[in-house]
């Protein structure tokens, strides 16, 4: 016996990935559907082998309906989420729109998964931002074994962070630079994106950090541990998928970089690839379409008493957001709803 999900937000980037992901791992669906706005109806999207038209989220009865992914930005999801939640379908949601709400569980699976038994407050369980979600899956096993104290995290973010739009400004500006005729101005984000990186991921805020920064913070004390003290630069960079970290760490008690290795080695989501030669590391464009989370370049922090660093990449639009989800919804299925 399986469950009947459903997918709102399906012909977005995150909602066909929710898509592919759900059917790539076998996820025990009895039943789908796939919602999308009145001006996306009718639209055909790929589950499997089989294709499946949109039906128009705003007329969409969720009653009788186990599991919805939503994969829709803030707006929709304050005016449909609760319907839905309402209606008896437990909602995960990949917005931030619940993610700071102490009555919904923010869950990355391999980190906090008891949390999702909190879901019955709301019938809400929030998916966390894509760059926290990867630095998370890297810093619990360590912290587990060390506590840490301090991360200071640089990110690399790719432009799919910021949808379709953004993909498309980068691939436009790139043709752009080779013919001179051509213009194209930003749109999307605030500068150039092509052959440019910009420090500045959503919007300031009073402190002078972005909420992307912001986000990080605030994410990785709900997740992990409200003790650890996080500080984050947040820049876009002109990769497609794929978002890269920067982490230096300071642990309160020593942890040798080999040992560090060998935990990461064994801990779920994480795949170690360091070596200290040429292509003995990981990019984002080989990340793309993986589920782990890579860690390369692990080293001893010679200018703290307890400190390593770290490079940590992932392919955003799967663990920053459909695979977390999808991964959401079978803890879920394993520790509270038990079918399938």
């Amino acid at each position: 016996m399986g469950y009947k999900v459903v997918v709102v937000g399906a012909t977005g980037n995150v909602g066909r990935e929710m898509l592919n992901i759900l059917a790539e791992r076998h996820f025990p669906v009895d039943e789908i559907a796939v919602l999308a706005s009145r001006k996306s109806l009718g639209t055909e999207v790929s589950f499997g082998d089989t294709t499946l038209k949109t039906q128009d989220l705003a007329t969409f009865d969720f009653t009788g309906w186990d599991i919805a992914l939503f994969a829709v930005g803030s707006g929709p999801t304050k005016e449909f989420a609760p319907k839905a939640a309402a209606a008896g379908c437990i909602v995960i949601d990949n917005s931030s729109l619940y993610r700071y709400d102490p009555d919904v569980p923010l869950v990355v699976p391999e980190v906090n998964p008891e949390a999702v038994e909190g879901y019955y407050k709301k019938n809400i369980i929030a998916n966390p931002n894509c760059s926290t979600a990867q630095m998370v899956v890297a810093l619990k096993p360590l912290h587990d074994r060390a506590k840490i104290k301090r991360v200071v995290v640089s990110t690399y973010q790719s432009v799919s962070g910021a949808g379709k739009e953004g993909m498309d400004e980068l691939w436009d500006q790139t043709k752009a630079i080779y013919n001179p005729t051509a213009d194209v101005p930003p749109k999307k984000f605030t500068k150039q994106i092509a052959f440019n990186v910009i420090p500045h991921i959503d919007v300031f805020m009073e402190d002078g950090s972005t909420k992307e920064e912001w986000k990080m913070v605030a994410e990785t004390k709900k997740i992990v541990d409200p003790k650890i003290k996080v500080t984050a630069t947040c820049v876009r960079v002109p990769v497609f998928v794929g978002h890269s970290e920067a982490l230096n760490i300071e642990f309160e008690e020593f942890l040798d970089e080999d040992e560090a290795r060998d935990i990461l080695r064994e801990a779920p989501g994480v795949m170690v690839i360091d070596k200290r030669e040429d292509k003995g590391y990981v990019t984002p464009v080989e990340c793309v379409g993986d589920y782990a989370t890579f860690i390369s370049r692990i080293r001893q922090d010679s200018t703290i008493d307890n400190g390593l660093n770290l490079w940590c990449v992932s392919d955003n639009l799967r663990k920053g957001a459909a695979l977390n989800a999808v991964q959401i919804a079978e803890t879920l299925g394993t520790r509270v709803l038990k079918k399938g």
